[in-house]
C-alpha cells in the first residue's frame, strides 16, 4: 500500500512533533536486539539521521521509497547497511534496526483517537517494510563486495613470488590452482621478473595436491609467458604420484626443466649461472 500525499505529510508532522520520544524509543528497541554491540551514542546518531531523512521525504510528498523524493532516504539506508556489514552484523540484525521504527510508531499512534490512525499506520508500516527490504538488499550487496575483496586479498597472499638468489625468483604454489589463481600467479610472476630483471624463475608445485590437464595447462601458459619476458622456468616439486599422473594423462612439458624438489631446482639454476655450491666445491677439492 503506497502512501498518499496527505498521509506522507501527516507522517512528517508526527515524526517532527514527537522527534525525541521516537528516537529514544527506536534506540532502545534496536539496542536490545543488538545486545550492546553498538553504543547508545552511535545508535542515537543513526536514529536521528534516519528520522531527519524520513521527515524531509514526507514533507516533499513521498509516496513510495523508490520515487524521486526518496533519494536521500535511500542513501541513508544504504550507508546504514554498509556500516553494519563492515562491522560484522548480520543482514537480519540490520533489517530489524529499521523495522524497529514500526514498533516505535505503533506505541505512539495507539494513543491517538483519530479515525484515520489505523489506515495511516498500515500505510506507514508498508513504507517501513520497503525500507527494511531495501536495507537488506543493500546489506547483501555490500557484504558480497567485502567477500570478493577479501577473496582477492587471500588470493594474492596465497601466491607469493620470492627472490631466492640474485637473478632467481620462485613461486611456491600451495593448494588448488584454478583459472583465477593461475591468472594472479602469471601476473605477479611477470611483474616480479620485470622488477628484478631475473633470468630464471622456479615454479614449485610441491604444495599442489594434484595435477590434472587443467592445472598443467595453467602452468605451461605461465612458463610460456615468462619465456616471452626472456626468463627460463624450472618446475619443481614433481613427486612420484604427480609424475605418474602426468604420464597417464599424456601431458608433455617439452623442453621445460623439471626437478623433484625446490632445492634441486635451485642447484640446477645455480649451475646454469656458474655459481659454485658447497657440494660442488667439496667434490672438486676432493
Amino acid at each position: 500500500m503506497a502512501l498518499s500525499a496527505e498521509q506522507s505529510g501527516r507522517l512528517a508532522r508526527l515524526l517532527t512533533e514527537h522527534a525525541d520520544r521516537l528516537i529514544v524509543r527506536w534506540t532502545e528497541i534496536v539496542a536490545g536486539s543488538l545486545r550492546g554491540r553498538l553504543s547508545q551514542a552511535e545508535l542515537s546518531r543513526q536514529g536521528r539521521e534516519l528520522h531527519r531523512s524520513i521527515v524531509d521525504a514526507g514533507q516533499h510528498g513521498l509516496t513510495d521509497l523508490a520515487d524521486e523524493h526518496g533519494g536521500e532516504l535511500r542513501a541513508v539506508l544504504a550507508e546504514l547497511s554498509a556500516s553494519r556489514a563492515r562491522q560484522g552484523f548480520s543482514a537480519t540484525e540490520t533489517a530489524i534496526s529499521v523495522f524497529a521504527l514500526k514498533d516505535a510508531l505503533l506505541e505512539l499512534m495507539e494513543e491517538s483517537k483519530d479515525a484515520d490512525t489505523l489506515r495511516d499506520f498500515v500505510a506507514y508500516s508498508a513504507l517501513v517494510d520497503q525500507m527494511g527490504l531495501f536495507t537488506f538488499e543493500s546489506f547483501v550487496r555490500t557484504r558480497e563486495g567485502l567477500i570478493a575483496d577479501q577473496a582477492e586479498q587471500l588470493l594474492e597472499l596465497s601466491t607469493p613470488v620470492v627472490k631466492l638468489w640474485e637473478g632467481v625468483v620462485a613461486v611456491p604454489l600451495v593448494g588448488t590452482l584454478d583459472s583465477a589463481r593461475a591468472q594472479v600467479v602469471m601476473e605477479r610472476l611477470l611483474q616480479t621478473l620485470v622488477d628484478t630483471g631475473s633470468p630464471y624463475a622456479i615454479i614449485d608445485i610441491t604444495g599442489v595436491p594434484a595435477v590434472d590437464t587443467q592445472v598443467a595447462q595453467h602452468i605451461l601458459k605461465t612458463v610460456v609467458a615468462a619465456r616471452l619476458m626472456g626468463a627460463d622456468c624450472i618446475i619443481s616439486g614433481i613427486r612420484p604420484q604427480i609424475a605418474q599422473t602426468i604420464v597417464a594423462l599424456g601431458i608433455e612439458f617439452g623442453d621445460i626443466a623439471t626437478k623433484a624438489s625446490l632445492a634441486d631446482a635451485l642447484r640446477h639454476v645455480l649451475r646454469l649461472t656458474g655459481v659454485e655450491t658447497t657440494s660442488r666445491r667439496a667434490r672438486r677439492e676432493s
